[in-house]
């Protein structure tokens, strides 16, 4: 680099200083950014506190502590700004992933939520650079920006919030009559492996179902592949309701990482399944509407933006189980026909 500036001629080794300056400033006020992220997401998984502050406050003020730290010598354009607040997200991502604080799934997933925030911190840093202000007035800007993500985390933390239940219904007709599709949704055998990226990447899906005993009190086992899902039977109107509570919940998904096992906080009581039922609803020539209902909440917030992904994800778990019931009972009504 340095023999390089040498052999420039005078102008464009001015130029050439000056753009490696702001580089080296770019670097500086990525990784100090990237660092207090870190410490957020460190100190969400301590107090057992993924909301708000995490998602909404901690990257808007990783784009705008970025930009600020970047601006604080010279002036910079917009664009620039921008794509700073960007890069300072995927780095942030990346040391996620690096030091086993988060798994790629889980980062994919808030990625729409925490992508734009971040952009939107970096344009507001862009009309208040510091260049434009006195020194103290500045740095006070900077340290309020470093400390505000951990102290917002921390305030969370002793506040309670009450998670809503939501529920997702889907459904498939089936052409076999009631009776026969009832004994499949009862106890159903091994599923073949998946073939949805959802589920190849470590998000938990179901693989078999088994019971012991029959009738209300009977406990009806979901095997997923991250474990069982125990559900005592609460409601047994045979061949049209079966209903059931859940007593045991497993891990939502194997986190995607370098790193086997890994298990961040978030992973143990933060989705929560309440209850479930079937209705088998007899249709014209033999046939069977079949409706699965889950009622779950989540410890996780902003909810609107996380019930979308959870009633995504509890949608196609659905659609796994009721197309294989479907597939066997129509098997099954074919042989006794």
């Amino acid at each position: 680099m340095f023999l390089l500036l040498c052999l420039l001629p005078p102008g464009s080794r001015a130029k050439t200083a000056s753009e490696g300056a702001g580089n080296s400033g770019g670097a500086f006020a990525v990784w100090t950014s990237v660092a207090i992220c870190t410490v957020a997401v460190f100190l969400a998984g301590s107090y057992a506190k993924y909301g708000w502050a995490l998602f909404v406050g901690t990257p808007f003020c990783l784009g705008l502590l970025t930009t600020v730290l970047y601006t604080r010598k010279d002036a910079k354009t917009l664009s620039a700004c921008l794509k700073i607040s960007l890069a300072a997200c995927v780095a942030a991502s990346a040391a996620l992933l690096c030091f086993a604080f988060e798994g790629l799934i889980c980062i994919l997933m808030a990625a729409p939520i925490i992508v734009p925030l971040a952009l939107l911190g970096g344009w507001l840093g862009y009309y208040v650079q510091p260049n434009r202000m006195a020194s103290s007035p500045a740095i006070a800007m900077i340290l309020l920006l470093a400390v505000f993500p951990p102290a917002m985390i921390r305030t969370e933390s002793k506040l309670t919030h009450v998670a809503d239940e939501f529920s997702v219904t889907s459904s498939v007709e089936v052409n076999a009559p009631p009776e026969v599709v009832w004994r499949n949704v009862i106890t159903f055998s091994q599923l073949q492996g998946p073939k949805e990226l959802l589920f190849k990447s470590g998000i938990a899906y179901p693989i078999r179902a088994e019971i012991e005993g029959r009738g209300v009190g009977a406990v009806r086992y979901c095997v997923f592949s991250t474990g069982p899902f125990v559900e005592p039977i609460t409601v047994w109107d045979e061949p049209h309701v079966l209903e059931f509570s859940v007593k045991q919940v497993p891990a939502p998904m194997n986190e995607l990482s370098p790193y086997p096992g890994l298990h961040p906080p978030h992973l143990d009581g933060y989705f929560v399944s309440r209850k479930g039922h079937f209705v088998l609803t007899a249709l014209p020539g033999g046939r069977t509407r079949l409706d699965g209902t889950t009622w779950y909440s989540h410890n996780l917030w902003p909810e609107a933006y996380w019930t979308v992904w959870s009633d995504y994800v509890i949608h196609r778990i659905h659609l796994r189980v009721l197309n294989h019931v479907k597939q066997l009972s129509e098997a099954d009504g074919s042989l006794h026909k």
